[in-house]
């Protein structure tokens, strides 16, 4: 594996029975950033991450992490990774220190090593004063940075994130995506599967857009937004009765059809201009006396890219196929 790439994997293949969970996958995470495995419920998420931390074995390819394979030297990835699950695994009926310190001895840690430890990740964590409470009493937030804090007692340098924010309220997930930045900037590396679009776009260096167990897009935002079309001109309008005349103005200046949105008082085009459209508009609206509220230029979102390349949105929750995670 070059030292470039904190993870390397080649056709990756897991069926189970006549079922195909993945049907050759390559992923490489460079080292020190953070990529996203990006799909709707059941792609093959969480089947990627299992082979890559050892927990299931592939049918077919190869994956090297923090440079050993992870089937002839499964143990030295082991030691090297930390992975946070679906869902949280603290202990509820200890405090977050005792959790720590328990997975501190548990990577063997000397009881004072393992206790210093604790209390570095919980002042990391902005848990410090809530240490000494039992984990059945912290917010699903808490539970969550607690989770995340136990994966690192061991500084592990590759981390695998299945869907780590999922059930926190807005506020969590900002937080717990600020730690998460904190540790790329500390040269951890991170793969990091989500269903979030906004999660993608806000920590992703390199996004992988994966369905029914193949990658089917992969590049960064910017790129991906770009496979959906350039950008669009949105206008808002103080008076609805303008509009008609508004969309009549778009087509003409950007040689498309607009897309209206009458309860909401706008329009919507795509231009190939860029700023230079969006000024042309500016400019055809003041000649027509057009009153607007808002006028701008934006790029298409991820939503917009995930309902483009999978058919369906990104919280339309399915049946999952991922059959391994009924498995031991």
């Amino acid at each position: 594996m070059s030292s470039a790439h904190a993870v390397e994997a080649a056709g990756l293949v897991k069926r189970y029975g006549d079922t195909t969970a993945l049907a050759g996958v390559d992923i490489n995470v460079p080292t020190g950033t953070v990529t996203g495995i990006l799909g709707p419920n059941g792609a093959g998420k969480t089947t990627v991450v299992r082979i890559l931390t050892t927990l299931t074995k592939a049918t077919d390819g190869s994956a090297m992490v923090a440079g050993f394979d992870v089937v002839r030297h499964p143990t030295e990835v082991r030691r090297r990774i930390g992975l946070a699950a679906q869902d949280a695994t603290v202990d509820p009926l200890l405090t977050g220190h005792e959790n720590l310190v328990m997975n501190g001895e548990l990577h063997q840690l000397s009881s004072r090593d393992a206790k210093a430890r604790s209390k570095e990740l919980l002042e990391q964590f902005s848990l410090s004063a809530a240490g000494g409470r039992v984990a059945s009493g912290y917010s699903g937030g808490m539970r969550r940075r607690l989770d995340l804090a136990a994966t690192l007692v061991g500084r592990p340098s590759v981390l695998f994130l299945d869907e780590p924010t999922t059930g926190l309220d807005p506020r969590a997930r900002t937080e717990l995506w600020g730690v998460l930045e904190t540790l790329v900037d500390d040269g951890t590396s991170i793969l990091l599967t989500t269903q979030y679009l906004d999660e993608a776009d806000r920590l992703a260096d390199d996004i992988i857009v994966v369905d029914h167990g193949r990658v089917i897009a992969r590049g960064d935002a910017r790129n991906l937004k770009r496979q959906v079309g350039g950008d669009n001109i949105g206008v808002t309008l103080r008076d609805p009765a303008q509009l008609d005349q508004v969309v009549a103005t778009l087509a003409r200046v950007t040689g498309a059809r607009p897309i209206v949105d009458r309860p909401a008082r706008t329009a919507t085009a795509p231009t190939a201009e860029g700023v230079a459209g969006l000024a042309s508009v500016a400019n055809a609206l003041a000649a027509d006396g057009v009153a607007v509220e808002d006028l701008s230029l934006r790029q298409p979102t991820l939503d917009e890219v995930f309902l483009t390349l999978t058919g369906a949105p990104a919280d339309d929750v399915q049946p999952s196929n991922e059959t391994e995670e009924a498995r031991p």
